[in-house]
């Protein structure tokens, strides 16, 4: 027979799969022999086994409740529903992991209008006796029966008015008596039944209750967000009642170990006294900080203290307890991990390293990487009451507040002037790169966690929201409508990149600060890690903000944002332009010491770190004007000035967007192949790249240059561009007398170079995963499209558990960056391995890189701490079954 029912005395702490994190906790606590109130838990089995019977409860597992409830008669030796000696009982649920929310407590379950008479005789106190039922009809009511408790705090606030009261406390048992008959009718009025009086029945309405609420959309969404397995269930915990509102000499609280906010080792708390649990974060009465129980309870605030540290030491962490004083005996209700800033975590983690509570590597895993990104952005003060006006998807962490502006230009402008703007469009392109380096942020209606926008916002850590379709821009009347609402040009709005949301007018914000703790942590990640960690960054300051930040190099340089200067966008165009090689060389040769300019400025700033740079990737036709926009320019000037010289040149210069009109740019004439077609580019940039090495070399500074050919889809592609680089290489040594130290490899982005990496990597020094276009070739998605029409859809129907933008999909994708390395390597057994699409500052993504065997992950500047600490805890989960890579 499966046992679905578990006494306290039963259960230890290594249970919680099966009794739920509270239960497993209610169990350990018991054993260990501290002062719990006793009872049992109804496992998670009973809860599937519940959802498996047609949502009933089996009579197995009823008959294993009944046993238990025996026990915990037989052990306080009260009897649920005896008038003379009631046995009342909490009714709590607890999900395998935390699940704040789910489900509201049941307290003094077990009370009718019998029992209420006894306890009212047993406790010599009639006062406390009726306001402990009426609690209960109103929670029970809410929890089980469905009745909004609005319409009881609505019956209790008039009550009170009438009476002249202010507090419940003034409320004796004769007006809680009138509240009782009141409840009942409420209950009647919108159930059509009377209030259950059975206590069993109760009993068992509750756990239907509580199983019930495992499927309710609330916990749906929680655990949709929190990646938490909807096969779990819930577990039940029953629990004999103590009271806090027996009088003067009894209180509840809820305490932390540790303060929870700022990690400070102090205790942090409240209590109220003569109160139940729920009293304390009502906010109908005002509870007192946990320290003045020292003064009021002096015997029972030491035992507390005790008993904090000796549940820290216990669990090793910092605890979260809720507890009850019932006439001067002290009862510990609950333990748990407490939740956490991630400024509090860090310091909590280090400090019970250095009070050797914990080893550094159980430090390292006590912090979620993805809390640094609070710590390293401006953040909305969270005193701060928010007033949503639309959300979107929060595509690059960190707050702001700016004047709206719809253009680029009018934003660069604005910002010169002082004026702080956040740049509002459709969508953006890289013609817009130059306003969205003068914004505090960015916010698009159209576009998915790695459109152009999202990118260059994490790259340059500012804030960003995308795809927030609620937005209805009006770019021609400068404004945007969010429902009735509108927000017209200049106006002043501020957004949250880490929740998505917009709010109107000014906010408050809170400045980044990095602890010593901070770096103390990261410090002990470095020690432990065995993944490479660095930075994707186009420029000398993302390079020295990369280098700050802990990076071991850059692993991804864009050229192609280089050439987004507004002075360098004539040259870039005419090059596009150009008819013959002789014209496009002509204007190469203005691109090329820009480029070396740029080139050596990032060499300078990682001081002798590798920097691997990506030749130009993008097609053509992204440096041009929108074909939508010539259009409608070319008409007008027909209409207006037939012969005006710039008609020419617009119709001209529409004649080539036209040419260069391809319909799937993402698969079409960009990357090697641009390079195959037009060698003088990459050319150029060849020479670029080792002008640039030459000069650092003769100020006597260490470069380490590492030059990436992109979209290679067949080893000729990556051979005759090798070649191309190897004797722009040669030319330039010959020019300066000097030798270079370089590497060549490629960008695996496409499925056929992953499958074919044996025959690539005989051309390769170097194989960089760009994950970001291998996921989009993979699935055979748009990723714009597909995170603005379908791809949050199939995550809430879970046809896919995760964004595979956002999270590395490692079923499928990951089999072919697996394959990709195992071919490599079989060629070329010493071939380095990266990956440096936006996967390369993801938790999960970096644990599935260390375990493939990559030597690095490259990621945007602001993610390299969160890329370092999830690589030493990738090292530390998977160390017993892999061997280090070495970096």
């Amino acid at each position: 027979m499966t046992k679905f029912v578990y006494l306290f005395n039963e259960g230890n702490t290594t249970m919680k799969e099966l009794l739920g994190g509270k239960g497993a906790n209610l169990a350990e606590m018991t054993n260990i022999g501290l002062p719990v109130p006793f009872g049992f838990t109804i496992s998670t089995e009973a809860c599937n086994s519940y959802y498996d019977n047609g949502k009933a409860i089996s009579s197995e597992v009823k008959e294993q409740i009944l046993k238990a409830l025996s026990e915990l008669e037989n052990k306080s030796g009260k009897k649920l529903g005896d008038p003379s000696n009631p046995l009342l009982v909490s009714v709590r649920s607890g999900a395998v992991f935390s699940m704040p929310g789910m489900m509201d407590t049941i307290l003094n379950l077990g009370m009718n209008a019998e029992t209420v008479v006894g306890m009212a005789k047993l406790t010599n106190n009639p006062r406390f006796a009726y306001d402990s039922y009426r609690r209960f009809i109103q929670m029970f009511s809410d929890v089980v029966l469905g009745v909004d408790t609005f319409y009881f705090e609505q019956f209790l606030e008039e009550t009170r008015e009438q009476k002249g009261y202010k507090h419940d406390p003034e409320m004796t048992a004769e007006d809680w008596m009138e509240v009782i008959e009141g409840y009942k009718k409420i209950v009647q009025k919108h159930t059509k039944q009377a209030f259950p009086e059975d206590p069993e029945q109760q009993l068992f309405l509750a756990v239907n209750a509580v199983f019930d609420s495992w499927n309710n959309q609330r916990a749906k969404v929680y655990r949709r967000l929190n990646r938490i397995p909807d096969h779990l269930g819930t577990a039940v915990n029953i629990q004999s009642m103590v009271f806090g509102n027996m009088g003067e000499d009894s209180g509840t609280g809820v305490a932390f170990t540790r303060n929870p906010s700022t990690g400070e080792h102090k205790l942090y708390g409240e209590y109220l006294i003569n109160a139940q649990g729920e009293d304390v974060v009502a906010g109908i009465r005002t509870p007192e900080p946990i320290q003045t129980l020292e003064k009021d309870m002096p015997a029972v605030f030491k035992q507390f203290t005790d008993t904090c540290k000796r549940l820290e030491t216990h669990y090793l962490d910092m605890q979260d307890i809720e507890f009850t004083v019932e006439r001067g005996k002290l009862y510990i209700l609950q333990t748990r991990n407490g939740k956490r800033t991630a400024q509090a975590a860090i310091r909590i983690a280090v400090e019970m390293e250095k009070e050797g509570i914990i080893d550094k590597q159980t430090a390292l895993m006590r912090v979620d990487p993805e809390q640094l990104d609070q710590l390293l952005h401006r953040r909305i003060d969270d005193t701060h009451v928010r007033k949503q006006l639309a959300k979107g998807l929060p595509a690059s962490p960190g707050a702001a507040t700016g004047e709206v502006v719809f253009d680029a230009d009018e934003a660069e402008q604005l910002a010169s002037e002082g004026v702080k703007v956040i740049l509002v469009r459709p969508e953006t392109t890289p013609d817009d790169i130059h306003g969205i380096v003068a914004s505090q942020a960015i916010v698009t209606s159209r576009g998915g966690m790695t459109s152009h926008a999202a990118v260059v916002a994490r790259g340059m850590g500012k804030a960003c929201i995308c795809g927030c379709d609620a937005l209805k821009i009006d770019l021609k009347e400068k404004q945007f409508k969010v429902g009735e609402v509108v927000v017209k040009h200049r106006e002043t709005i501020t957004i949250d990149g880490s929740t998505g949301e917009i709010m109107l007018g000014e906010i408050p914000m809170i400045e980044p600060e990095l602890s010593k703790e901070f770096r103390t942590l990261l410090q002990w990640a470095d020690e432990l890690r065995d993944l490479g960690v660095r930075a994707n960054a186009d420029n000398p300051e993302d390079a020295r903000k990369a280098l700050e930040f802990g990076a071991g190099g850059i692993g991804l340089c864009r050229t192609e944002h280089m050439f987004m200067d507004a002075k360098r966008v004539p040259f870039v165009q005419r090059m596009i332009l150009a008819e013959t090689v002789t014209e496009r060389e002509e204007a190469l040769s203005h691109l090329l010491p820009m480029q070396q300019e740029d080139f050596e400025g990032i060499f300078e700033a990682m001081e002798g770190h590798p920097v691997t740079i990506r030749l130009l990737d993008p097609p053509l036709h992204e440096f041009l004007p929108d074909k939508e926009e010539l259009l409608v320019d070319v008409t007008k000037l027909q209409i207006l000035e037939p012969n005006s010289p710039e008609l020419a040149e617009k119709e001209a210069l529409l004649k080539k967007v036209r040419q260069l009109d391809e319909f799937n740019p993402m698969l079409g004439h960009r990357g090697c192949r641009l390079g195959m077609i037009h060698p003088e580019i990459y050319g150029m940039q060849a020479k670029a790249i080792f002008y640039a090495v030459a000069t650092i070399m003769n100020k006597g500074l260490p470069v380490k240059p590492e030059i990436m050919i992109p979209l290679v889809g067949h080893v000729n592609e990556l051979r005759q561009m090798r070649q191309l680089v190897i004797d722009t290489a040669r030319d330039v040594e010959q020019e300066t007398g000097l030798t270079f130290t370089y590497t060549v490899g490629t960008m695996i982005e496409i499925p056929r170079a992953a499958l074919t990496a044996d025959e690539i990597a005989e051309e390769a020094d170097f194989f960089s995963f760009g994950t970001n276009d291998l996921t989009q070739t993979t699935f055979g998605y748009s990723r714009d499209d597909a995170e603005g029409k379908f791809l949050q859809t199939y995550i809430e129907e879970k046809v896919l558990p995760d964004n595979p933008f956002a999270v590395l999909d490692q079923g499928g994708v990951g089999k072919l960056v697996e394959m990709g390395v195992q071919l490599g390597r079989k060629t070329k057994p010493e071939l380095k391995t990266g990956i440096c699409g936006e996967h390369g500052g993801e938790k999960l993504s970096i644990d599935f890189c260390y375990k493939t065997g990559l030597d690095y992950v490259s990621c945007s500047p602001y993610r390299v701490p969160l890329a370092r600490l999830a690589a030493a805890q990738a090292t530390i989960r998977n160390q017993e079954t892999k061997e280090p890579v070495t970096n």
